[in-house]
């Protein structure tokens, strides 16, 4: 398991907030997050997200409004949420969550950055593989 060492904090409580959409997570350590939904859908480790190397990630819009709709554990070591778009195979390690609210800010800058840099919309629809109508206009 990547990054799960005997010192890696583990979750003693996780709480979806369907109203704020945010994931609260308190840990072992005493640290407590609050994850906007957005922030773990935009962030998903999956390969639909991440690509299969570096600098294959695709930029994912339109997501504000995303909500967590299935949370299942996998293992001791990770959950993985599905998403009210359909998304669903993103494995979220005790230590992904951990750096994901540890790095929230900086995540969020960073994100806004690759959107400026792309010229592309926070609230842009995605545009999906099938080529959807609203895929073409400008």
């Amino acid at each position: 398991m990547a990054g799960l060492t005997p010192d890696t904090p583990t979750p003693t409580a996780l709480t979806v907030h369907q109203q704020s959409r945010l994931l609260e997570i308190e840990f072992s350590d005493g640290a407590h997050f609050k994850l906007p939904f957005e922030l773990l859908r935009v962030y998903s480790p999956s390969a639909e997200v991440q690509g299969h190397g570096p600098g294959q990630e695709v930029l994912q819009t339109g997501k504000r409004g995303v909500e967590i709709v299935g949370l299942e554990p996998i293992g001791n070591y990770a959950v993985q949420p599905t998403f009210s778009d359909g998304h669903s195979s993103g494995l979220y390690a005790w230590d992904l969550l951990y750096r994901l609210g540890a790095n929230q800010d900086a995540l969020w800058r960073d994100y806004e950055a690759r959107l400026a840099a792309a010229g592309i919309d926070r609230d842009a629809p995605m545009p999906d593989a099938a080529g959807s109508a609203c895929g073409h206009h400008h």
